[in-house]
């Protein structure tokens, strides 16, 4: 069947859904998860799980974001790394979408941190770390 060139064309830049389609299920359960888990530490009444909450999502964000990055035939321009290789480039992930992530990463870190001297601030001040309690 003879899809034209625009439409050869346009599924060979869409993510192959054969490579990785028993994980994008796997990855969703994941993501729900870490959104669920993140949801339930947020509302508590204790400072630490609301910071444990904060980190969570961040890393439910970033597995998102690195589950919709998708999973694509690799070429020479995707994937410049490979060029002096020669011959196939092989499945690959976006690396644009990993470099995202790792920046993530990195500011979630520092989120962390500063939640973390914040949280052991405002127990230096009050004694307690159920914010009900707090004056």
């Amino acid at each position: 069947m003879d899809r034209g060139p625009e439409l050869e064309a346009d599924s060979e830049r869409r993510p192959n859904r054969e490579v990785g389609a028993g994980v994008s299920l796997v990855l969703a359960a994941a993501v729900g998860g870490l959104f669920a888990l993140a949801t339930f530490l947020l509302l508590r009444r204790d400072l630490m799980r609301v910071v444990w909450g904060i980190a969570v999502v961040t890393q439910g964000a970033n597995v998102y974001l690195l589950a919709m990055g998708g999973v694509v035939e690799g070429d020479h321009e995707s994937v410049p790394v490979l060029v002096t290789h020669g011959g196939e480039v092989p499945v690959t992930a976006d690396p644009v979408v990993q470099a995202l992530v790792l920046t993530a990463i990195v500011i979630s870190f520092g989120t962390t941190a500063l939640a973390l001297a914040l949280t052991y601030r405002a127990y230096e001040e009050n004694e307690t770390m159920d914010i009900q309690q707090w004056e």
